[in-house]
């Protein structure tokens, strides 16, 4: 149930330009090039559109990439109009995690950070949760089912700096994010578990659960690459 009131959490999404051999580079094959960027496209409107729809007080987008190459950027530049977008820095994943963090606390608000692979998640989920962070002010974690994350709440930015040396996209990337954040002093709260997108098996599974623009766009692949099971 929405809450009634706007929660003090600033919603920060970690986003790559869905550029085709930029983003989304696992689904091929079977997905060619182009066809994976413009998943990627749809995943991301789809999770603008949630963070839209949100009752929180502010919300920023860390983007890398060249937007002016990406597949529906048309519809993309609209909705970025809507919020804050700056440029990731930094040099590995970890380093742009840990500065996006940063950017979006100069806002004096607690942050709920989620990427662009999670396109079933709804506003409702994302507003419970950053209500959860606010409420208790301890961290919020969201696992993934193959042993990552898909959301992360921190009450202020220092945290995410021990997140530079964790290893990204491993089976044990949740395990040690929660021990790096708890060794910052920081009691952490688990949220629901999801599935993220990284393979096209992935993506069916959460296009038969999910409806938008991604539900949309996976339905039309499987049709146009009928050996997909």
């Amino acid at each position: 149930m929405r809450r009634p009131t706007t929660v003090a959490a600033t919603l920060l999404v970690l986003a790559k330009a869905p550029v085709a051999g930029f983003a989304k580079t696992r689904l091929t094959p079977p997905l060619t090039s182009h066809e994976a960027a413009d998943l990627a496209a749809a995943s991301l409107l789809d999770t603008l559109d949630a963070v839209l729809r949100s009752n929180v007080a502010h919300r920023v987008v860390a983007l890398t990439g060249d937007l002016t190459a990406a597949e529906r950027q048309g519809e993309l530049r609209q909705l970025l109009t809507r919020v804050q977008v700056l440029p990731q820095r930094g040099r590995t994943f970890g380093e742009r995690l840990a500065n996006a963090h940063a950017d979006a606390a100069r806002a004096a608000l607690p942050v709920l950070q989620i990427g662009m692979d999670t396109p079933q998640i709804g506003a409702d989920q994302l507003t419970c949760a950053a209500g959860e962070l606010v409420d208790t002010e301890d961290a919020v974690l969201g696992p993934a089912t193959d042993g990552g994350w898909w959301a992360l709440g921190l009450p202020t930015p220092q945290p995410a700096r021990a997140l530079i040396t964790v290893p990204m996209s491993t089976q044990r990337t949740g395990l040690l994010t929660r021990k790096a954040v708890r060794e910052c002093g920081l009691h952490v709260r688990t949220l629901p578990t999801h599935s993220d997108v990284d393979l096209f098996e992935d993506a069916l599974r959460v296009a038969a659960s999910t409806s938008g623009q991604f539900a949309e766009t996976v339905h039309r692949l499987r049709g146009r690459h009928l050996a997909i099971r």
